[in-house]
């Protein structure tokens, strides 16, 4: 079985962070951070949809620029949530520029903007081209406690970190993977085509045994067939997002909690546990502290990244540190 999204830092280890997240069946990506996004390609920051920002220090949202340069003519939403202060930032980002050439007549594009506090994505906040990216309030159903996105395929669960400031970690959460079976289509007669992906769907819903699928030329089926004869179903892939935490037991606690058996945490390593007084002061992990959580939670694979550049002439130490404090051994992905 493939999962729905695969993922990769944007930079090297000792670049700015930042995850972006790919959707395999669609034209669509999702960005963990806004650094520096110059190492991807146009066509894949025009497929970013949403962006979950950490927080606002310059190497995790200087990207900003870039994105909204490449979507600006072209239509659609861009969604972005964030600690508090990401309307204020959005807002004074915009306002660096004069957008007098905008009007009626532009590309309809837009940036909807909410922020996380005390466990909620609060009210959003939109900012159209076509008005000059003047802010207006934009309704939207309110979410689940923890949760800052969630689609018929996914959702996004969320945590506030101490950096000294509000620092947000994420872990994306699949639904069941849905595997089509050709032998079991073929004796139920039918052939594979876009019915199947409303199918799925349905089937990563929980929708029950009798609720009808049409599969095309007005075929229905009921789903608990389909689910039974032409489907195989798995666990969806967890995927965790942890940067610029201070190490202690409340944020310990929340990494635990979102990386708990995740297939791919991506973790910071800033410091050698060497240094651990100088991650304490500056409110980071080290590396073996990034491993014995990884660890902790179950998770299956780490990925280190936000490596402090004093550890240039020794590139590998950070990695290598985590890698031991996490028993020894990457395992393999399915």
């Amino acid at each position: 079985m493939s999962w729905l999204v695969q993922s990769r830092l944007v930079n090297g280890p000792f670049g700015d962070p930042g995850v972006y997240v790919d959707f395999l069946f669609g034209r669509r990506a999702i960005l963990f951070d806004l650094g520096d996004l110059s190492p991807l390609a146009p066509r894949e920051v025009l497929r970013v949809s949403d962006v979950f920002v950490s927080h606002r220090h310059m190497d995790h949202f200087v990207g900003f620029d870039r994105l909204l340069r490449l979507r600006l003519n072209r239509p659609g939403v861009l969604r972005m949530v964030g600690p508090p202060g990401l309307i204020g930032g959005i807002r004074a980002k915009l306002d660096s520029y004069d957008w007098n050439l905008l009007g009626e007549g532009s590309v309809d594009f837009g940036i909807e903007a909410a922020e996380f506090a005390e466990g909620r994505l609060g009210p959003w906040t939109g900012f159209r081209a076509r008005d000059a990216f003047r802010a207006c309030p934009v309704a939207r159903a309110e979410l689940s406690e923890g949760v800052v996105l969630a689609e018929d395929d996914l959702t996004i669960e969320c945590a506030a970190l101490d950096h000294g400031v509000p620092c947000l970690a994420f872990a994306l959460q699949e639904r069941a993977q849905v595997s089509v079976l050709p032998e079991g289509l073929a004796q139920l007669g039918l052939s594979v085509g876009p019915w199947l992906k409303a199918a799925k769907s349905a089937v990563r819903r929980g929708e029950p045994d009798d609720w009808l699928i049409d599969a095309g030329d007005g075929d229905t089926r009921p789903l608990g067939l389909l689910r039974e004869k032409a489907f195989r179903t798995a666990p969806g892939q967890r995927l965790a997002y942890v940067t610029d935490t201070a190490f202690h037991d409340a944020n310990a606690s929340h990494i635990r909690n979102l990386a708990q058996n995740a297939h791919q945490l991506y973790i910071e390593a800033v410091f050698l546990d060497e240094d651990v007084a100088e991650a304490n002061l500056r409110r980071h992990l080290t590396a073996g502290q990034a491993g014995r959580l990884a660890r902790e939670a179950g998770a299956r694979r780490i990925t280190t990244f936000h490596h402090s550049p004093r550890y240039l002439d020794r590139p590998e130490a950070l990695a290598t540190e985590a890698c031991e404090a996490f028993e020894g051994t990457f395992p393999p992905l399915d």
